[in-house]
């Protein structure tokens, strides 16, 4: 199932999330979800006089759709589809669940779903890729952000919209289908993949070094607070004191559940506003801040973000940039600064409308704008190239020894290959441990 982030992401979509395009980058699920936010009450006397006039055209148009229209159309149908049309007309992420989809937005917040794992938005009248999701068909395919989806099926995907995008991939677990993708306007090219269970593992950690950890969020699930408190306990269990340095990656992390955003970056700051949203209704106007508690001790810590970094990963950026708590490296974020309500309705079916805009602590907006990083590093491919048969004073023979006693250092020949490690071929990340490095031995660490 996609996990539609950004731009429209519907078919994956997250409870509170706050999530990319669409479903994750700030949404709250009235009942169904953690951070559920009721309808607000409305004052009947408030309320102004119903648009009798478009009404009357409403039925109207309805009424000769009926007779006039090349094949029969029932009502429901009708009715169904105007209110897709009020809805996704306001904005790209706000949209109308019928049964199908809104089961499918709480089976994504627990982190649990069908499909290929790629979160998909719109763009200039194509499906695009927002990222692919780590462990899943697609990003085993090759699948990147930022390719263009043209074909579904050999169906042309211009001028569909999310929903109808977002069906074509859905389907049965174990069935093929084939993507015709084009990369960097490039020739289109096939990719065949097969839909499977999608079940997202939000976090990653793992010591990259001794002393130095790692922690990847691939989206913002119910559970990914406690899951990042966990990781950094084992690091410190593990590493048996202070780590010198750690490593955040939000890249490609396309948003997901608000309370779980606050959540993880309350683990890193111990005073001040984490995140506030303003909105026209009572219940959008919150307000997240840090408890004293410092899950992280303070260790110094780099956040990697890019074009794929979106909605909740953007406020936890965010917050940390504004609170000087981290490194933001990389590049702009996606800069989707909205929070998306989702409110039950009768027969299983539910709204996802865009309720507020969230601000960071020092009251940027992020809407349309993304966040900036601290230090700019591309994306870049990294080669390594093995070392030349070199020697050193300590392979000649009868050198002298060293003048304060110390054991010669001959040169060590290689063995079998070294076990591959993240920051090997991942230039960003190599460039973000480098900087803790630095960072450790200038602060005499």
């Amino acid at each position: 199932m996609l996990h539609l982030s950004r731009l429209t992401s519907l078919a994956l979509a997250i409870a509170i999330v706050i999530g990319a395009p669409l479903a994750q980058a700030a949404e709250k699920t009235a009942p169904a979800t953690p951070a559920a936010v009721s309808p607000a009450k409305t004052n009947a006397a408030a309320k102004p006089p119903l648009p009798l006039d478009e009404l009357r055209t409403f039925a109207e148009v309805m009424d000769r759709v009926k007779a006039a229209y090349v094949e029969p159309v029932d009502d429901k149908t009708l009715l169904e589809n105007a209110i897709k049309g009020m809805l996704s007309n306001l904005d790209p992420h706000s949209a109308y669940l019928g049964p199908e989809d809104f089961q499918e937005l709480q089976e994504s917040t627990s982190g649990e779903f069908g499909g290929l794992g790629i979160e998909v938005g719109v763009e200039d009248g194509f499906v695009k890729v927002v990222s692919p999701i780590d462990d899943t068909p697609a990003s085993k395919a090759g699948i990147e952000a930022g390719d263009l989806i043209v074909k579904i099926n050999g169906t042309p995907t211009q001028g569909q919209n999310m929903q109808e995008a977002v069906d074509k991939m859905r389907g049965k677990i174990g069935e093929k289908i084939t993507l015709t993708l084009v990369r960097d306007g490039g020739t289109p090219f096939d990719v065949t993949l097969a839909r499977a269970t999608i079940q997202v593992k939000s976090v990653k950690a793992q010591m990259l070094e001794n002393g130095y950890g790692y922690i990847r969020i691939t989206q913002f699930q119910v559970k990914t607070g406690d899951e990042v408190g966990k990781a950094l306990a084992k690091f410190r269990k593990d590493n048996g004191k202070k780590m010198s340095g750690l490593i955040l990656d939000l890249r490609n992390n396309p948003g997901g559940v608000l309370q779980s955003a606050v959540q993880v970056a309350d683990h890193f700051l111990t005073k001040g506003l984490i995140v506030y949203t303003k909105g026209r209704i009572a219940n959008s106007e919150l307000r997240f801040s840090a408890d004293p508690a410092d899950a992280s001790e303070g260790v110094p810590l780099v956040v990697l973000i890019n074009g794929g970094s979106a909605s909740a990963s953007e406020i936890v950026a965010g917050a940390l940039q504004d609170q000087k708590r981290g490194i933001l490296m990389g590049t702009d974020t996606f800069g989707k600064g909205s929070v998306q309500t989702v409110l039950p309705l009768n027969n299983d079916r539910a709204l996802k409308i865009t309720t507020a805009l969230y601000y960071t602590p020092n009251g940027r907006s992020i809407q349309a704008q993304g966040i900036n990083p601290d230090i700019v590093v591309r994306r870049a491919k990294v080669t390594n190239e093995a070392d030349g048969e070199n020697y050193k004073e300590a392979d000649l023979l009868g050198h002298l020894g060293n003048g304060n006693g110390g054991a010669d250092k001959p040169t060590v020949k290689s063995g079998a290959a070294a076990k591959a490690r993240p920051q090997d071929d991942d230039f960003q990340l190599s460039q973000a441990l480098s900087l803790l490095k630095g960072l450790s031995i200038t602060r005499g660490n």
